[in-house]
């Protein structure tokens, strides 16, 4: 039975701790801090219902807060962001709900729309998570970030840090993609899913993903045409504001947010 009862909105977990590079989450592009730009590229989505950040860290709070953001406090004991989105999302109204990673500063709109699409199609879903296309053959083994390999039904079956296929690149373009930070769930679902025991590969991994897959529940790929860069690591920054520079929607996206222009 469909539910045509749909209210969807997005949570930005965040908090100062970074293992590959702390306090990364306020770190300014072009005056702004990373989380700001996520922010508000999520509330220029047309089709959202609200945006919030769920932080247990009192400078995330305050910087959000001083640009005029919604912030709902959590705990402090939060293994992941799924957990963390978990808790917030019980102080506001919703059908389902989308965890947007705050390290994603060229986040599109349209990507929120796009996911939102996907959970409208099939709102009695699990859960939904964006991919994007690999590029280069050395990105299936590099560590900073997650891939999946996704079956020809779109769901996808496995998670994983590095490549576990001797194929050529070509046809691994095929079926494995990377994921991206921004994942949708059913808030019913979600609400079971953080009371599952944790996977052993989210474990061994640090792949929140795999407690929905190793749990036997449908994990869908929601597809984008390209995958941009996000901020995993320090040097990673730089890519991001050259990306900003070089790109035109990028561009016109900093001055729809901030009012800034780059000639």
């Amino acid at each position: 039975m469909v539910n045509r009862n749909i209210n969807i909105s997005a949570i930005i977990p965040a908090h100062m701790a970074s293992i590959r590079f702390p306090g990364k989450i306020l770190f300014p592009f072009f005056g702004y801090p990373m989380i700001e730009h996520v922010r508000r590229r999520a509330l220029l989505s047309e089709k959202i219902t609200d945006v919030y950040v769920a932080t247990c860290d009192p400078q995330i709070a305050e910087a959000v807060t001083d640009h005029g953001g919604k912030v709902i406090l959590t705990d402090d004991q939060h293994r992941n962001g799924t957990s963390r989105v978990a808790e917030a999302m019980q102080e506001i109204e919703a059908s389902h709900i989308i965890l947007l990673q705050g390290d994603e500063p060229l986040l599109l709109p349209s990507y929120v729309d796009t996911v939102i699409d996907a959970i409208t199609h099939n709102p009695d879903g699990d859960a939904w998570n964006g991919t994007g296309p690999i590029e280069k053959i050395e990105e299936v083994d590099r560590h900073s970030f997650v891939k999946c390999a996704v079956a020809p039904d779109d769901h996808i079956m496995y998670c994983f840090r590095r490549g576990p296929s001797h194929a050529p690149i070509e046809q691994q373009q095929i079926y494995i993609r990377k994921i991206l930070g921004i994942i949708a769930f059913r808030k019913e679902f979600l609400q079971k899913l953080v009371r599952c025991a944790p996977a052993r590969t989210e474990i061994s991994e640090s792949i929140e993903q795999m407690r929905i897959i190793e749990n036997g529940h449908r994990l869908m790929s929601v597809p984008f045409a390209e995958s941009l860069p996000s901020v995993n690591e320090p040097d990673e920054a730089d890519i991001v504001v050259e990306y900003m520079r070089n790109n035109a929607s990028q561009r016109a996206l900093l001055f729809q947010t901030f009012g800034i222009e780059l000639s």
